[in-house]
């Protein structure tokens, strides 16, 4: 089975980033997807401070990742990068199963 996600070093080094600054421990984060934006489906990034056994676990470059179990099918085989540019930063993914995206790349459709 090819990867449930691939994680970039960019996308590595910033979660390892945010975690240590949080100030309190955890287990990962969390990736996933919530119904809102203008083309139907975002992308979520949070903290895990209680591990969901139903979650997909992914340990890659020093860090846990959990992918959501009910987001898994749309984010199957997806990349997740980070990019620190002059007027905007954050987590960019690339997305095999987006069929659209709005035009600010903050919801995509499947």
């Amino acid at each position: 089975m090819d990867r449930v996600i691939t994680i970039t070093d960019a996308a590595a080094d910033r979660i390892r980033e945010i975690l240590h600054s949080r100030g309190k421990a955890c287990h990962g984060v969390r990736l996933g997807t919530s119904t809102k934006g203008c083309n139907g489906l975002s992308y979520t990034v949070d903290y895990v401070d209680d591990v969901n056994p139903a979650d997909e676990k992914i340990e890659d470059k020093g860090i846990t990742l959990y992918v959501d179990a009910m987001s898994l099918i749309y984010l199957l085989g997806s990349e997740m990068d980070y990019r620190n540019e002059k007027f905007q930063s954050g987590f960019i993914f690339t997305n095999p199963n987006a069929k659209g995206s709005c035009g600010c790349g903050e919801s995509f459709s499947v």
